[in-house]
């Protein structure tokens, strides 16, 4: 099992009233799966996404990854679990504006404290593989919004994670770049074994997932 999420619920408190953002969510995820997390706006899909991401915490409920508790982890310990095993891929990007793209793929890596020529080899391996080696010495500006996606995904792919969380991936793209992103994930969960959970508001991007899990409310309604 890759991660169990167990009665997780969290709130924000609003005039002495708890306003719940999540509420009771159990999910087992195995390795290798690739699930589709819908639901109108507001229904907690982002929330869901940010903590297993770990980018949130939550104020009840249990969570495991990878045989650790994360609700029992410092800060630093559950940082450095996600920055080893986990990478993001957002609607908006996050590429870093006054990085270059060999300079954003290589990012992740310096964290991993690889040395200079092991960076080097990786950075161009993922070059290569998302046809962007003519691309590496401008930045994310110069791009149009697929190539930034796409070097997006190469960003959170770098570092072989063993699973890949996407908000909304295609959400800024036109629908064929959006259809190669998601051609592209289904490449990687099935030829990589990479595992995915993406949100999205499409039914058809929802499709490429093995997995669809319903919100409403911050409840999970179906699985």
């Amino acid at each position: 099992m890759l991660l169990q999420l167990k009665n997780i619920f969290k709130w924000v408190n609003s005039g002495g009233q708890r306003i719940f953002l999540l509420k009771d969510i159990n999910l087992s995820m195995a390795e290798g799966e690739f699930i589709s997390i819908m639901g109108p706006s507001g229904s907690g899909k982002s929330t869901l996404l940010n903590v297993i991401g770990m980018l949130d915490t939550f104020d009840e409920g249990e969570y495991h990854f990878l045989n650790e508790s994360v609700h029992a982890l410092k800060e630093k310990h559950r940082s450095n679990l996600y920055k080893e095993y986990i990478g993001f891929v957002f609607q908006s990007y996050h590429l870093l504006d006054d990085l270059t793209v060999y300079e954003n793929l290589e990012m992740p890596l310096l964290y991993k404290k690889l040395k200079g020529p092991v960076r080097k080899a990786m950075v161009g391996d993922m070059l290569d593989r998302f046809g962007i080696v003519g691309k590496k010495d401008l930045f994310p500006a110069q791009l149009s919004g697929g190539q930034q996606q796409l070097v997006g995904v190469a960003r959170a792919l770098i570092a072989k994670p063993k699973l890949i969380l996407a908000d909304e991936p295609t959400g800024n793209l036109n629908s064929q770049q959006g259809e190669e992103i998601m051609k592209l994930f289904k490449k990687l969960n099935e030829e990589d074994g990479v595992t995915i959970i993406q949100v999205t508001h499409s039914e058809k991007n929802a499709a490429y997932g093995s997995r669809i899990i319903s919100l409403l409310d911050g409840r999970k309604i179906a699985d």
